[in-house]
């Protein structure tokens, strides 16, 4: 089976539409391009599948490197047999492919090797025959290699050399370690203890254990971190009769042979000594690679939806960043993003200046017409939050406010990025325009922060970087690409993620623009230094121009598209000044004869034609419009209010395996546990809840000391 027929049967696909996928890959076609102007060749595969099929497909092709590294490697040898050719042909992972290639790799010195210097490889050999009777005897055969300048002064010495040799060959045998691995992983248990001077929040570890088989990947990674940490000593054992019983029955030939007391002695060396801790090493590595994978999917799925929360459109913010001995930095941001003033205020400890605060914010929110503050939730945002609400509640009311997350703010603030944007401002002022725009619009203002520092996964610190990072970079492509960018407004760092474009590019857009004014029609982007007609065919689509010369540059359909949309027009009578305020022509190809017959004679596929219609339904569509918008509030909580039973409506801000964290307005983040989630049985919460989703709670519990929140939406 090859690689593609391999792919075909692990996905599901249909064989011929894989081919044809990874061909559009391997020609360098990105995979929002293609998840969204290649239906007709996928077959529909949308950007999710697309990179599990890169990522897998990458992994395969090393593997095929592998074998072949092996092959050359076992080949100069001389040892490359039909059993050999054929193991490694039927390998499925790399580590089996490195298990074969164990006894041909050059091995530095062991006591093996020793052993094998001294000349008792015979003697192994012999021992390993398992007769039933030896003449001469096995003591007279070993009495023969005494030999003292080999330092080999007795028959036991003799024995105990050759005894290291079998063992080393059990070890290396490439059938028994996949087994005594699958035996280990099956049946083994992982466990932990506590050490000298570890941290309390580690105690439910301190004397831990649990079958490897079920271990959750959170159990797996705070395992880890609590030993890197020095805090635990973890462990995988399995029980050594099952694991003798199998190597006896696999080694031993005969058990009344005068050698079975050498082959039995190396049987239980070979799996203390070299393979247990070798196995050991393996699955864990192995259980951190399950848990790490499981932890990125759960980070790349609550990154997507948080970057695709609902923006606050049309409102102008005031972004405040709260302090006490520094002060709370303000910024408005007018409903276009741009910054028309900043200031700094003093209403909370050591200052407390409350008159002069009020008198500052008053004159923002009535000079510029502010809409919402929207408060960062770091150090100073409980007393911040009091004032605003008090203050707002002194105007009229009409002006709300919100608390913002702040994760990342500051990364950004002191960032080369900020400091290009804003290269007047202070690493504060900075952080309160940051946290007012991404009110306005999170995805413009999140592709800004390394992802990592956003704060919705759990343990992404403890991945490895350039994985993480391949799998972030990912999802916030997906997530630009599926909204799409105004070309004459976005950022570089936005435009970045567009497909096609990389960062030089990205900045060349910016610079043209900024020396040229703004682009009428996507076809103007070609104009661009260095940005050629492979990149637009890869971005064109994604870009938007709203009052551009060309309608249909301020939707998702590809310009390739464009001469079948104006032919689409023309069979229903229709022009494109038509689809300027949204045209909906589904009633239409009804009346025409439905999809099928319409897209035979405008000479496309099916799919293409549904997307056309939809974005010429709906010109300049946002897809996060359809989303809840953020929860404005306009009155102070605190966790001392809380009671047991109370109906809160919460915002969900993190989702980990084994629950999901709501903000319900009180400065601590509630726990929803994983059974409080549904009143149905649910593997993961996030097959009922995601980042952004509005929801309805119920106070279960309050430990104001802890400053802990137990949540549930489970019917009373």
């Amino acid at each position: 089976m090859n690689i593609l027929e391999r792919l075909s049967h692990e996905l599901n696909l249909p064989l011929d539409r894989l081919e044809a996928t990874v061909a559009l890959l391997d020609e360098g076609n990105t995979v929002p391009f293609v998840a969204r102007y290649r239906k007709e060749v996928t077959g529909g595969l949308d950007d999710t599948v697309l990179r599990t099929l890169c990522d897998r497909l990458t992994y395969l092709r090393n593997l095929e490197k592998r074998k072949d590294e092996v092959r050359v490697l076992i080949d100069a040898q001389g040892a490359l047999d039909d059993a050999v050719n054929a193991a490694i042909d039927a390998a499925e992972t790399v580590t089996e492919v490195d298990d074969i290639y164990r006894p041909f790799r050059p091995k530095r010195r062991t006591r093996a090797s020793v052993a094998r210097e001294r000349g008792l490889s015979p003697l192994a050999d012999l021992l390993m025959k398992q007769e039933a009777r030896y003449t001469p005897s096995l003591e007279e055969a070993a009495a023969a290699y005494i030999n003292e300048e080999n330092s080999i002064t007795s028959v036991e010495d003799a024995f105990a050399g050759a005894r290291d040799i079998l063992a080393e060959q059990i070890s290396d045998n490439a059938v028994y370690r996949r087994e005594l691995r699958s035996l280990t992983e099956r049946h083994g248990t992982i466990s932990s203890r506590k050490l000298e001077n570890a941290a309390a929040v580690y105690e439910q570890y301190f004397e831990y254990s649990e079958p490897a088989a079920k271990i959750p990947s959170h159990r797996i990674l705070a395992l880890n971190r609590g030993e890197n940490e020095g805090a635990l000593s973890v462990s995988v054992t399995v029980e050594r009769d099952l694991i003798l019983n199998y190597l006896f029955s696999e080694v031993v030939t005969n058990p009344k042979s005068p050698a079975f007391a050498h082959i039995s002695s190396a049987v239980c060396d070979s799996y203390d000594r070299l393979i247990a801790p070798s196995v050991e090493r393996e699955i864990r590595n192995d259980l951190t690679d399950r848990a790490s994978e499981s932890a990125i999917a759960l980070f790349s799925m609550n990154l997507k939806n948080l970057l695709l929360q609902s923006p606050l459109k049309g409102k102008t913010v005031l972004g405040y960043d709260p302090g006490y001995r520094t002060g709370c930095k303000l910024a408005v941001v007018t409903k276009t993003g741009a910054v028309v003033e900043t200031a700094v205020i003093y209403p909370t400890k050591p200052h407390e200046r409350i008159a002069e605060s009020k008198k500052t914010v008053t004159r923002l929110i009535q000079k510029y017409g502010v809409d919402v503050v929207a408060i960062g939730n770091g150090t100073a945002s409980g007393e911040s939050e009091k004032f605003i609400a008090e203050l707002l509640g002194e105007l009229g009311g009409k002006t709300k406010y919100i608390i913002v997350s702040e994760a990342g703010a500051s990364v950004y603030s002191a960032s080369e990025l900020g400091a290009e944007e804003f290269p007047d401002f202070d690493v504060t002022e900075r952080s309160a325009v940051s946290i007012a725009r991404r009110l306005q619009d999170p995805l413009a203002e999140l592709v800004k922060i390394d992802p990592k520092s956003i704060g919705v996964g759990q343990y992404q610190h403890d991945m490895k970087p350039a994985r993480l990072d391949e799998a972030l970079t990912g999802v916030v492509e997906d997530a630009v690409n599926s909204v799409g960018v105004d070309v004459n407004t976005a950022s570089y760092s936005l435009l970045s993620y567009i497909a096609g474009i990389n960062k030089t590019s990205a900045k060349n857009i910016v610079k043209y623009r900024e020396e040229n004014g703004e682009f009428r029609t996507r076809k103007e982007i070609l104009k661009v230094p260095r940005f050629g007609a492979k990149a637009f065919q890869q971005a064109a689509g994604f870009l938007r121009i709203p009052d551009g010369e060309e309608i249909l540059d301020n939707t998702g359909v590809h310009p390739e598209s464009y001469a079948v949309t104006k032919k689409l027009l023309e069979t229903f009578g229709r022009t494109l000044a038509d689809v300027r305020g949204g045209l909906n022509l589904r009633d239409d190809v009804k009346k025409y004869g439905g999809m099928k017959k319409l897209a035979d004679t405008l000479g496309c596929g099916e799919p293409t034609l549904a997307d056309i219609l939809a974005e010429i339904e709906k010109p300049g569509r946002d897809i996060r419009d359809s989303l809840p918008p953020p929860i404005l509030r306009d009155k102070v909580l605190s966790i001392e209010d809380l009671e047991p039973g109370m109906t809160m409506t919460g915002t969900v801000r993190n989702v980990i395996d084994f629950g999901a964290f709501v903000d319900i307005g009180v400065h601590q983040d509630g726990l929803v546990h994983i059974s409080e989630i549904a009143d149905r049985f649910i593997r993961h919460p996030s097959e009922v809840l995601s980042v952004g989703d509005v929801v309805t709670v119920r106070i279960k519990s309050v430990d104001v000391k802890k400053g802990r929140i137990g949540l549930t939406m489970r019917k009373e």
